[in-house]
């Protein structure tokens, strides 16, 4: 099996790995904090899966949603993410 890396990509072009483990988005006490009025206390999840070597994302109900390459997700679903070849394997397009 390969194994997949994920990024998150920052407006500035930073790219941060996504660890292979469940991390919280939001603003407090999260393993990603956003600093943004737009983002919730805890706003969404991206969980990693060994098995499948694939990652998720779900938000956890939050008043703006969460939105990937453009696409709100639905609340409380867990999204499959993709490679994607217009974007590669990152979420640059993920506003949290």
């Amino acid at each position: 099996m390969s194994v997949t890396s994920w990024f998150l990509v920052s407006s500035s072009g930073t790219r941060h790995r996504l660890p292979r483990e469940m991390i919280f988005v939001g603003r407090d006490d999260c393993e990603l904090m956003l600093q943004s009025r737009s983002v919730d206390k805890q706003h969404a999840v991206i969980n990693y899966d060994p098995n499948t070597d694939e990652h998720m994302v779900k938000d956890l109900g939050s008043l703006n949603g969460t939105f990937v390459n453009d696409l709100r997700i639905p609340d409380q679903t867990y999204i499959t993410l993709k490679l994607d070849n217009r974007r590669g394997s990152s979420l640059e397009d993920a506003d949290i």
